[in-house]
């Protein structure tokens, strides 16, 4: 399939395309399919167009060396293909005697090979083949049966609550049996999981790279399994197939939601995993690592955007010697039987092919004679927790380069150093202090500026001197991704430390923020008419937090703020002020209406959701989809708007759509909208775009008022309504907000959204009971949410499609195939 003028232009291959420029392999033209489409893995119903298990057996960008329009019409069509299984130029000629009939052919270039070779069937997004979906049979229920059987703890493990074993540096490379050695990437080290359809991509720092990798949270969304967590190490790979650090660097500085999808397909990440920490509620850390990474290769897909990394189980110093010849960075060696333990550990051991590390920028010299910009760098790492200096480096940069970097470093000017001064000739280590320390260690720091201690880069360089100092070091690249106080001095790399001195000990982690809220007015009457106050509302969504989160859990919010209560001025909010905490999470999005970022406030915690009830929220609006897949709804909302009909017509239209939906086997929920109305939500599993979640919505909409055409309507207009129903689909696009589950609203009586059972709508049915008063009574009563489904339910879309298709009355100008 290839993307033309908004469509994909499709061909049949019956046989696996070959490498081998001899082959010609028959391709034939069928219709064109939607651009949606071309992300599609499932099972088509029989009866259906293209019937059958159907799985994304490569992707990537086509990049058309003619004029692909001419092309088609003159009959050849030449191309490169940049996929993880076809690359290369290709070819498409169209065969005289048929229409539709053309033949694919490999060009001769660097791919081309004699016999062609086998390509892995495995699909590169789940990798289950066709037999495999079409089955059933999928990766994890021998995984399970495996760690069954190995009787591992039960004890689930979340992507936020690991931090990552790291290696110890080791210059020499080495063979021994027990050990097993993986390719050191040029990458972003990466804790990857899934829960249900929620995905989360952590860095090492604690970032949350979901929303800037959209391909590799797609990708981890569609292994087959509900709940894993992998460690690895995320790449962006050259033409070459080589670590691009640059590459990567590019993407993870991209916020706008624009800039991050085009990125995705022109320069794609790539995710290699390497361990398997959890995998449903099995806590697989403790297990060696060889079992590990075998139920890893069980799980994860050969090739594709998230793919299970190889190790070597013999000559660790060859192939050093190989990685060295092939420009990459180094190799990791670890022991086979070693369990996952957090922290920096002598089980895994980095042997890099030239000694680098980290280092914090605290100063800059001066220019000296044509070179502009600046002379070197001063950098300090951590020695026994405090910020030393290490020397300084001047070579590695372009002169743009030190042009910019002078003008950035201007900013953050300070009037001292901020790490403490190198050791004196033949101190052997022994610190002098007192206040001349930097002027008695190195004169010509004269004329040096001193800046914050805020800019991590990595350097090349041949050694330690004896004063612990640089030498030979050359600059290699910015670490985005590195904190200042990860820049510790590694064993084996300070000169004093081989003279028999104590290794330095690493410093404390940093404080987590306290999350302090200084709650305010908690005394403010906020409900005139009821005598409910702020602290009531505070203590009501504390109440009920157990059951709101998990709805509003990495989603973006939109507040509406009722600082003086429900009589009160009020005002929305979607961006997030300044002075909000650091440790509040925020997500910036790309308006196309504004024009700009808009900064959400996301609220994963209990501490947040407090903090944003205390600014004087009442109601709590959310966006249908989540952070990193923006594009993809959790669900499709019908919003039954009864305005000026009575609330019996809303419970005959909710109770119609209950039997529409179990007829087709759709899934669905219904809560209060803590007005007058009800909406109804349909799971989709992360399977649809927002235009396909619209559809759905529609479809169901016209079902209705072809039945019950006296009571319901989808006119928009108001004054086309009359005493009808609205029944609103349009809320089924991307940043479209509805009222979260338990929200409350700022009406006299303080009603809720509540979640409700569907044999709970019924004519007995009246919203307003349910408040901040009744709604936290409620739910301990019941003990389970009984919309928590919406959540983590996949339907059958296709399937359901087609039922409900059916039942759409023909009219005039449409035909009942739906097209027309």
């Amino acid at each position: 399939r290839l993307e033309m003028d908004g469509v994909l232009r499709s061909l049949a291959v019956p046989n696996v395309p070959s490498y081998d420029p001899r082959d010609k392999r028959l391709a034939v033209l069928v219709d064109d399919h939607p651009v949606e489409y071309g992300d599609f893995e499932g099972l088509i119903p029989k009866g259906n167009y293209g019937a059958g298990a159907v799985i994304l057996w490569d992707r990537g960008k086509w990049v058309p060396l003619n004029d692909p329009v001419q092309g088609l019409t003159q009959g050849k069509l030449l191309f490169e293909l940049r996929g993880y299984k076809l690359r290369g130029v290709w070819t498409l000629v169209k065969l005289k005697q048929g229409q539709r009939e053309w033949l694919l052919i490999k060009e001769r270039d660097a791919y081309a090979r004699e016999g062609g070779g086998e390509l892995p069937q495995e699909s590169v997004l789940s990798g289950l083949t066709v037999e495999a979906l079409e089955s059933g049979e999928t990766p994890a229920a021998r995984v399970g049966a495996e760690l069954a059987r190995l009787r591992v703890p039960r004890r689930p493990v979340r992507v936020s609550a690991v931090e990552p074993m790291l290696a110890e540096p080791r210059s020499v490379p080495f063979s021994k049996p027990g050990w097993i050695y993986e390719l050191k990437l040029d990458g972003y080290r990466l804790i990857a999981g899934r829960e249900g359809a929620e995905v989360a991509l952590r860095s090492r720092s604690g970032s949350d790279l979901t929303a800037t990798f959209p391909e590799i949270a797609r990708a981890v969304r569609a292994i087959p399994a509900e709940r894993f967590v992998v460690d690895g190490e995320l790449v962006v790979l050259d033409r070459d197939g080589k670590p691009s650090f640059q590459g990567l660097q590019q993407r993870a500085r991209l916020s706008r939601a624009l800039d991050v999808r085009l990125a995705s397909i022109e320069l794609p990440a790539t995710y290699f995993g390497f361990d398997l920490l959890g995998f449903e509620d099995f806590d697989l850390r403790g297990l060696p690592l060889v079992e590990r990474k075998r139920l890893l290769r069980m799980l994860l897909p050969p090739l594709g955007p998230v793919r299970f990394l190889e190790h070597f189980e013999r000559d660790g110093d060859r192939l050093l010697r190989e990685v060295s010849r092939l420009g990459l960075e180094g190799i990791v060696a670890k022991r086979a039987d070693s369990p996952y333990r957090s922290g920096r550990s002598p089980s895994w051991l980095k042997i890099r092919t030239d000694r680098s590390a980290d280092f914090v920028v605290v100063g800059f010299t001066p220019p000296r004679g044509s070179r502009g910009g600046l002379g070197a760098l001063h950098l300090a790492d951590l020695v026994e927790g405090k910020l030393t200096y290490a020397g300084r480096v001047g070579s590695g940069f372009t002169d743009r380069e030190l042009g910019q970097l002078r003008e950035r470093l201007e900013a953050e000017r300070i009037a001292h150093p901020a790490c403490e001064a190198p050791l004196p000739a033949g101190s052997a280590g022994r610190r002098t202090g007192g206040p001349n320390a930097w002027a008695r260690a190195l004169p010509e720091f004269k004329g040096s500026t001193w800046v914050r201690p805020t800019m991590v880069c990595e350097v090349r360089f041949k050694e330690w001197t004896e004063e612990g100092l640089l030498r030979q070091p050359v600059f290699l690249r910015w670490r985005d991704d590195k904190r200042p106080e990860e820049c510790v001095r590694q064993r084996g790399g300070e000169a004093r430390r081989a003279a028999g001195h104590v290794p330095p000990k690493p410093p404390a982690p940093p404080p987590s923020p306290e999350r302090t809220i200084p709650f305010t007015n908690l005394t403010k009457v906020f409900w005139p008419g009821d005598g409910f106050t702020k602290g009531d509302l505070i203590e009501y969504y504390r109440g009920i937090s157990p059951w709101l989160l998990p709805y509003l859990k990495n989603r973006p919010l939109v507040l509406t703020r009722f600082p003086d209560g429900i009589e009160g001025k009020s005002f929305y909010q979607k961006d997030a002020p300044d002075f909000a905490p650091g440790w509040i999470r925020t997500v910036s999005i790309w308006s196309e209406e504004t024009g700009r970022e808009i900064r959400y406030f996301v609220c994963d915690d209990l501490e947040t959701l407090l903090y944003l009830v205390n600014l004087g929220t009442i109601p709590l609006h959310l966006w249908s989809s989540r952070v990193g897949s923006l594009e993809q709804p959790d669900w499709c909302v019908l919003d039954l708007d009864p305005k000026a009909a009575p609330f019996a017509h809303v419970i005959t239209i909710a109770r119609y759509l209950h039997q529409l939906c179990e007829r087709a086997g759709l899934p669905h929920f219904v809560k209060t909208t803590g007005k007058t109305g009800l909406h109804i939500l349909i799971p989709l599993g992360g399977q649809c775009t927002y235009e396909q979640s619209r559809t759905l919505g529609e479809l169901l909409a016209r079902l209705v008022v072809s039945r019950l055409g006296e009571i319901a309507t989808i006119a928009r207009q108001l004054d086309r309504r009359g005493t009808k129903v609205y029944l609103d689909y349009l809320q089924n696009r991307r940043g479209q907000l509805i009222v979260a589950p338990f929200s409350v609203r700022p009406l006299a009586g303080a009603p809720v959204s509540m979640p409700l059972a569907w044999k709970e709508v019924n004519p007995r049915l009246d919203p307003a009971r349910h408040t901040i008063r009744t709604a936290l009574r409620r739910m301990r009563r019941l003990g389970a949410d009984p919309m928590a489904g919406v959540l983590r339910e996949v339907p059958d879309l296709v399937g359901a499609l087609a039922t409900l298709s059916a039942l759409l009355p023909a009219s005039p100008g449409r035909r009942r195939d739906g097209r027309g």
